[in-house]
């Protein structure tokens, strides 16, 4: 497990230099901490892959204290609990917090070591598990394009005419109007359908992650690369690789996509083969590129590799003939999802919806169709209206020449039940992760500097720790 980073933590200094050297000695990043604060104080500053903890620790807050923080901050963080007074109740206590291990003082060393390994190895084979399980069930998600609208018919026309070929297609259009649910379709209905459809949000990831989980990493390239990887291009071999929010990668990460469209083969990070692929690649980004280019904050030669084919789905706002079939389309999936008696709406709560603009486009359309099924169309509580169901603001009569008014009514509750449901979100999610924004941002799968502006925007900086 070279490279794999571990925390020791025991209060008796003797102990804790001996494990220190023996890890190091294994090629392990170490840390050490001699009580609960300095340990949590490094849980925070350092990435873990394990922790050796000792029961009794100075100070008031226990081994099986820290062993139960370690675990809440990282949950696959491998934990081996050490004592010099064993019993029964600890080792249970222990097991229950999510110790992977128990060994009692003196320690014998070459099983520490083993079961440190073998516990890391178990714990890549989860990750690697959970993996293949979340690309299987990317496999069901929707690649049927609900549309009547004549635009949006001319384009998977267009789509038809290339799917069964292996041309970059560049997919543009505001978030929520369904970019991945056509790279979908041209994937599941083209001649590439038997192979994977990997997909990757390039905005979610910092640089150097996105070039480890792009082109995958060799063991020991960097801190916490205990095993090799395979990244998305090697995994959409034979099939098809969507890359989401393009113009978010840097202007390095560019330079080394446009040499793997042009060769058709790249190198791993930390390594020197060089691995060839037949990867059919779609991309998606909701800014304009052209600008970008313009800005120097995009490369031209890649934009042209990229924009072999282009697709540019309008915003729904555009094709409102589409709302009822898809307002239909989602009431039937979540129907049968939360297996319930079938809900049919009002003619005044479809016409509410039909009058509404859907700035966060088929996105915030199904979100909400998902909302009533789940909860009932009298159940959604009209902001600022205490006691009015959301439902009723929903279903208020959209009479002409009242139209605009009915709209602006209906903006008004659907933006400040989403910023109310945005703040609560993002403020649990920062208290579980005990003010930590990094973690707070993977969770929520935005930036980090997203999740700054927003934090500052609903005034949390001022409610919970930087």
């Amino acid at each position: 497990m070279k490279g794999a980073s571990i925390l020791i933590v025991d209060d008796e200094e003797g102990i804790r230099h001996g494990l220190e050297n023996l890890f190091r000695k294994e090629g392990f990043s170490v840390h050490s901490a001699a009580d609960f604060d300095a340990a949590v104080g490094a849980a925070g500053k350092y990435p873990l892959d394990a922790a050796l903890v000792d029961i009794r620790l100075r100070g008031e807050r226990s081994g099986i204290d820290l062993l139960r923080e370690l675990k809440r901050q990282e949950p696959d963080v491998v934990v081996i609990v050490i004592t010099g007074f064993g019993s029964i109740d600890s080792v249970i206590t222990s097991m229950k917090g999510g110790a992977a291990d128990y060994f009692l003082k003196p320690i014998d060393n070459a099983k520490l070591l083993d079961a440190v390994r073998r516990n890391l190895q178990l714990r890549t084979l989860a990750r690697e598990n959970r993996f293949l399980r979340d690309e299987l069930s990317l496999r069901s998600l929707p690649h049927t394009f609900v549309t009547r609208d004549p635009g949006v018919q001319a384009l998977l026309s267009t789509a038809d005419k290339v799917k069964d070929t292996s041309v970059t297609v560049l997919i543009t259009g505001e978030s929520g109007t369904g970019k991945e649910v056509l790279a979908r379709y041209i994937h599941f209905t083209g001649v590439r359908r038997d192979g994977e459809f990997i997909s990757i949000n390039c905005a979610a990831l910092s640089e150097t992650l996105l070039l480890s989980e792009l082109f995958g990493h060799e063991r020991g390239a960097f801190t916490g690369a205990v095993e090799r990887k395979r990244g998305k291009f090697e995994l959409a071999n034979g099939g098809t690789l969507f890359l989401d929010e393009i113009g978010d990668m840097s202007m390095d990460t560019q330079a080394k996509l446009l040499r793997v469209i042009e060769e058709s083969s790249f190198e791993r990070v930390g390594g020197v083969k060089r691995i060839s692929v037949d990867a059919r690649i779609i991309a998606a980004t909701n800014k304009d590129l052209a600008a970008l280019i313009r800005d120097g904050k995009f490369r031209d030669d890649l934009f042209y590799r990229l924009n072999v084919v282009s697709l540019n789905l309008s915003p729904l706002r555009e094709r409102q003939g589409d709302i009822p079939l898809l307002v239909a389309h989602f009431l039937t999936k979540y129907n049968e999802r939360y297996t319930r008696a079938p809900i049919t709406l009002s003619a005044d709560t479809t016409r509410a919806l039909e009058a509404w603009h859907w700035p966060g486009n088929v996105r915030e359309l199904e979100n909400t169709v998902n909302q009533i099924v789940l909860l009932g169309e009298k159940s959604f509580m009209a902001p600022g209206r205490p006691g009015a169901p959301r439902a009723a603001q929903l279903a208020a009569p959209v009479e002409d020449p009242a139209v605009a008014a009915g709209a602006a009514g209906l903006k008004h509750g659907l933006e400040a039940v989403t910023r109310q449901y945005e703040r609560q979100r993002i403020a649990d999610c920062l208290a579980r992760n005990a003010g930590n924004k990094s973690k707070t941002a993977r969770e929520l799968h935005v930036t980090r500097k997203t999740l700054a502006q927003k934090i500052a925007r609903y005034g949390l900086s001022q409610e919970r720790a930087p």
